[in-house]
């Protein structure tokens, strides 16, 4: 698939000392980060903003296509939403489909894809539970379709059939159809570099990129250390140290923000626990993403599988879910910082003393234990893969190496608990730090907005809110990305769905 080419780093204006200076610095290049600086490009007069990344290109960590799960989360097929918090997603996960509406139309085929989909109920009591999660949220999603047998048949056959004929187990189905589904995140934030020089070209305002770019401390400036006028950041880049003032400073880089901000003596009430996932490839069983019904016991994510917008042909299943000691799931010098942010105690401890407590949690993280047993996996996650694909052999299944990546879970040591949400840890006026957990890229434009109100009270700028409400949350610029028809699925899936009774799907 192919990439924007990342821009290279623009110049910063120049400050009192030679120092460089910039009215916002976003610290992290993945999809969050870059989403901030596409707002603050296109919707405030801002003179010049920056943002480093310490990789060599941008969304590399949990942002890169094979580190997540590539899903719009909206809230209407996640069966652990309450209705209260679908509704409140449903807002900012349109965003992203209202966003591919500004871009070209090949730009926007390369971040946002449509895909059928759905949440299957197997068993007397999943089904019971869905029929009656349709009546509460159908009148509030309408695009929402109560599928039978016979319906999830047209839309999946190998989720309802087998051998030709249907499965033996009750089952009932909620399809979505004609909305964006699926997301390449990776593309997704250099669409947003992309975008955010547009933004500036025509203009004496500017933009900088600066990859390979690390940040070593963060210094307020002012009489006031509470109140500052600005930061002094130090970088380490390819080409040496170098110095930048900034007015307010963004740092978007997931369980490494927790990890900054402590270093700076705040947000020492959390501790994190890095939840990896891993998964399965299948060659082309699904036409689109396929979830299940999740345990409300388990504060993780049920299986489901998906056509991977990267991998054209294959399903990709899962996720597996591994308690693992590394902030990213390949680089195991992230043990060092993992331990800095586990801040081991006995709040810590007795949280996790509550998890193993849960019969179901306590199974379930031993079970995912062995999914990562080289001869033992496979046969192991067949057994829970057959539920959407009751007909998949062993032979289907291949372990996806190199995929899957680490979400920072948080746990409030005040509050003993852990916490499913994300933190945004406001240390002092101008500089927050960011912690996203999954599914923190598809509330990715709204957590910007957030930021970017913050960043125009402070800052003094002009901010075009009615301009980003219509073009972002209303979606009512520019020709709709994607109009009626075949869905924009990944490359090399095949779409053929029946019309009439129950035809395709498309969401989340």
């Amino acid at each position: 698939m192919p990439h924007f080419p990342s821009p290279s780093p623009g110049p910063s204006p120049g400050c009192d000392g030679g120092i460089a200076c910039t009215d916002v610095l976003i610290v992290g290049g993945g999809v969050c980060g870059t989403a901030l600086l596409f707002e603050l490009a296109r919707y405030t007069d801002l003179a010049h903003v920056t943002l480093v990344e310490r990789y060599s290109q941008l969304a590399q960590v949990n942002s890169r296509a094979t580190n997540n799960s590539q899903t719009i989360h909206c809230g209407d097929i996640e069966t652990n939403y309450t209705l209260e918090k679908a509704l409140k997603v449903q807002r900012t996960a349109a965003m992203i489909g209202h966003y591919a509406t500004l871009l070209p139309p090949e730009e926007a085929d390369r971040c946002v894809f449509r895909t059928p989909k759905m949440v299957l109920a197997v068993g007397e009591r999943e089904c019971a539970f869905l029929r009656q999660r349709f009546l509460s949220f159908s009148p509030h999603f309408p695009a929402m379709e109560l599928l039978e047998k016979e319906q999830i048949a047209a839309w999946e056959p190998a989720v309802a059939l087998v051998d030709g004929q249907p499965r033996p187990e009750e089952i009932v189905a909620i399809g979505i159809r004609h909305s964006p589904t699926a997301v390449d995140y990776e593309a997704l934030a250099e669409s947003f570099v992309s975008q955010a020089h547009r933004a500036v070209a025509a203009t004496d305002r500017s933009v900088a990129v600066r990859l390979n770019t690390t940040v070593e401390r963060i210094v307020p400036e002012g009489p006031d250390p509470g109140d500052p006028a600005s930061f002094l950041v130090e970088l380490q880049g390819a080409d040496g140290p170098r110095r930048l003032r900034a007015r307010h400073v963004v740092v978007n880089a997931g369980a490494h923000s927790l990890l900054m901000a402590q270093h700076m003596g705040f947000g020492l009430q959390y501790s994190c626990l890095p939840v990896a996932g891993s998964f399965y490839f299948t060659p082309d069983l699904l036409r689109g993403k396929v979830y299940t019904v999740q345990n409300d016991k388990l504060p993780f994510a049920a299986i489901h599988g998906d056509p991977d917008v990267r991998a054209p042909g294959k399903t990709r299943f899962g996720p597996t879910a591994l308690l693992l000691p590394l902030l990213e799931r390949y680089r195991p010098a992230s043990f060092w910082e993992f331990l800095q942010v586990l801040r081991l105690d006995w709040a810590v401890l007795a949280v996790l003393w509550q998890l193993f407590g849960v019969a179901d949690i306590r199974n379930y993280i031993l079970r995912n234990l062995l999914f990562e047993v080289p001869w033992l996996r496979r046969r192991l996650f067949l057994a829970d893969a057959r539920k959407i694909v009751p007909s998949m052999q062993l032979d289907d299944l291949r372990f996806a190496e190199g995929y899957g990546g680490v979400r920072p879970q948080l746990i409030d040591k005040a509050q003993r608990r852990l916490m499913l949400g994300e933190v945004s840890i406001a240390a002092i006026p101008g500089l927050v730090f960011n912690v996203t957990p999954s599914p923190g890229g598809t509330c990715c434009l709204g957590n910007a907005a957030r930021d970017l109100e913050a960043i125009a009270a402070r800052l003094g700028c002009r901010f075009d809110h009615q301009r980003l409400e219509r073009e972002l949350v209303a979606g009512e610029p520019g020709a709709e990305a994607f109009p009626p028809g075949p869905e924009n699925r990944p490359s090399g899936a095949v779409v053929s769905v029946a019309q009439g009774r129950g035809s395709e799907a498309s969401d989340s």
